[in-house]
């Protein structure tokens, strides 16, 4: 195996790495992000741990974060909860889930 090649064989491990991290990161987004809007909600105990499930799997929908936007934002709009400042939480929980996924918390 040349130099080049071993080169290639680490870029596509860190890659893959790098994306397992980012799969785990947002689905630990995405379950922080509904205990928050369960919260919103007036829920509690398994029924906030339920409807946290439910967010995670509204990110199976479709690529992206508009799938799990779309939801927990229709959920709060009776509570007077915007759709920014769904989005807002969601970026804020996004930095506190990659600290936690990194410290293997």
């Amino acid at each position: 195996m040349t130099s080049f090649d071993k080169r290639e064989e680490g870029f596509e491990k860190k890659f893959a790495i790098d994306e397992e991290l980012r799969f785990k990161a947002e689905a630990r987004r995405n379950k922080l992000l509904g205990l928050w809007a369960a919260e919103q909600l007036g829920k509690s105990g398994d029924d906030a741990a339920a409807y946290a499930k439910d967010v995670v799997a509204a990110d199976f929908e479709e690529a992206g974060d508009a799938d799990v936007l779309r939801k927990v934002a229709a959920d709060l709009a009776g509570k007077g909860v915007s759709e920014q400042q769904v989005r807002v939480k969601m970026d804020e929980l996004m930095a506190t889930a990659i600290a936690q996924v990194k410290a293997g918390t």
